[in-house]
């Protein structure tokens, strides 16, 4: 019966989440109020700060790879001007072989690529395991005592990770039966409320599934899907994220004891999963008004395409590369969807950051989310530079926002007054994924080029502006709410929104391309 109770609670949850209301599209482009705190993007288009002539811009997506070919991002995809497509040649002699749409830092020689791979505390353990698992450690050595406590750490998520897969797969089976069952991969209630096998506990799970079906109007398969994506998710964390024997750097074949080392990958800038990157992509570019799907923020784009990200922790070497990348093949602004709590050679990662603001371009950042606050806790990469010796002033750290203004940060948004420079919506926000889809995603990753949107709409009409002064004006002309809000992490500690950036705003389009004429001059 408790197994039995385990299903159907299990199973009617996923309902749950399924089945809750999605919000307009395009909340996010409206004018904020009280229950639709948007970023003026409709109002911005309207100003005669806007009716003045744009100049293309180049966004770079580093990220895990996107659709070049989606219906609404093809025609917006940067295509490398000095690159001939499939000669097998480094026309442009940048050392990249036909990186038509950008590079894949990810992928082997072979065309090969990464999925998943490991987090970056389970490199970091790895390698501390080669010195601390040999001779005899006094337990007092503080670097012993941090790798005991990691050691210890990623076994207890691996244990726990196991128990959750056999968990997930026994209901996943469950759903399996209910489809075989009734002959249909998504049964209707009435078809699952006469479901009879020899297993009584499917039929009470099916019988539970559509009385829940029916009441919130959705369907069985987007209970299975979840379920099945469930199942993928934690198969990755056991097996590859959390698992010190894996090793993707066989795949790409690179030497990567040499964080100087350039000259790697292959040009697949899509890979096993575009999903993440797509979705990014579409935020800032999709196709304006071309009666498909969505529009993105900025009108006169171009995506970049750098591929960095696996299904796991990004590794430095491979971001460092990307920023250069993009930076040498003339983007002005890079979105950087990504982040992590630990890093294994920040100081390549701060060489790039450092370039990148020598030739003037904006690096927009996602700021994690853990509900954490990044003044106390690490997340890398971050504008410190050289172990705090300087900071980068075209660094834009971007916390996630929601509709609501009393709930304003969401909750899994990480936060800091030092750490975070400003707030954008990243809240079920409705963009681009795969084979011409769209779906809604939540994120500090949805935050990130939210901000990078209304920066290259800004910035495309406004170009004699420097990188310094687009975040300049992004943070200053932010929307400042005084009022209380949930700080992120917590149920119900109340925290001014000003008190969770530096800026204390959330990001308005209409008031930034206002400020941008004005500190332009022109």
């Amino acid at each position: 019966m408790k197994k039995y109770s385990l299903f159907i609670l299990s199973a009617v949850l996923v309902v749950q989440l399924s089945a809750q209301k999605k919000p307009a599209q395009d909340w996010h482009f409206k004018e904020p109020k009280k229950k639709n705190m948007g970023i003026s993007v409709y109002e911005a288009y309207k100003t005669p700060q806007a009716q003045v002539p744009s100049k293309t811009i180049v966004v770079a997506v580093i990220d895990g790879g996107t659709d070049v070919n989606h219906e609404d991002l093809k025609d917006v995809i940067w295509k490398n001007p000095k690159e001939i497509a499939g000669n097998k040649l480094d026309d442009d002699n940048n050392g990249y072989i036909d990186d038509v749409y950008g590079w894949n830092f990810i992928g082997g020689a072979d065309g090969s690529n990464v999925g998943a791979d490991n987090l970056e505390k389970v490199r970091v353990f790895k390698k501390m395991s080669l010195k601390y698992e040999t001779g005899t450690w006094d337990v007092s050595d503080e670097g012993y005592q941090k790798y005991l406590s990691m050691k210890e750490e990623i076994q207890a998520g691996n244990e726990s990770g196991k128990a959750q897969l056999k968990q997930f797969k026994t209901i996943l089976d469950a759903l399996k039966s209910i489809q075989k069952a009734t002959k249909s991969d998504n049964p209707s209630p009435e078809e699952m409320m006469n479901v009879q096998t020899e297993d009584p506990m499917i039929n009470g799970m099916a019988a539970g599934i559509a009385k829940a079906l029916k009441k919130d109007k959705i369907q069985f398969i987007d209970v299975y899907n979840q379920f099945n994506d469930q199942v993928k998710g934690l198969d990755t964390r056991v097996n590859y994220q959390n698992n010190p024997d894996f090793d993707s750097r066989k795949i790409v074949g690179d030497d990567y004891a040499n964080s100087s080392e350039r000259i790697y990958g292959n040009n697949d800038v899509i890979g096993p999963d575009a999903s993440h990157g797509t979705h990014v992509a579409g935020i800032i570019a999709a196709k304006r008004d071309n009666n498909l799907g969505m529009n993105g923020i900025a009108d006169n784009v171009k995506i970049m395409v750098v591929r960095v990200v696996p299904d796991g922790d990004e590794r430095d070497k491979d971001v460092a590369n990307g920023i250069r990348y993009a930076v040498d093949n003339g983007a002005k602004i890079i979105n950087m969807s990504f982040g992590k709590g630990f890093s294994w050679d920040k100081n390549i990662v701060d060489s790039a950051v450092a370039y990148a603001e020598a030739k003037g371009v904006l690096l927009v950042h996602a700021a994690g989310n853990s509900g954490q606050n990044n003044d106390e806790t690490s997340n890398y990469p971050n504008d410190t530079l050289w172990g705090g010796k300087r900071f980068a002033a075209n660094w834009l750290e971007i916390g996630a926002s929601q509709a609501k203004r009393k709930i304003l940060p969401t909750d899994f948004s990480n936060y800091g007054k030092n750490n975070v420079d400003v707030f954008s919506p990243g809240w079920q926000i409705y963009s681009t994924i795969p084979n011409n889809g769209y779906a809604y995603f939540d994120g500090t990753s949805m935050a990130s080029p939210v901000a990078a949107g209304v920066a290259a709409f800004v910035w495309s009409r406004y170009p004699n502006l420097t990188a310094v002064q687009m975040k300049e004006i992004l943070m200053s002309s932010s929307l400042k709410l005084t009022k209380k809000v949930i700080r992120p992490g917590t149920e119900k500690e109340k925290v001014v929104f000003t008190d969770l950036s530096v800026s204390g705003g959330l990001i308005n389009a209409k008031a930034a391309i206002e400020m941008a004429a004005k500190m332009s001059g022109k």
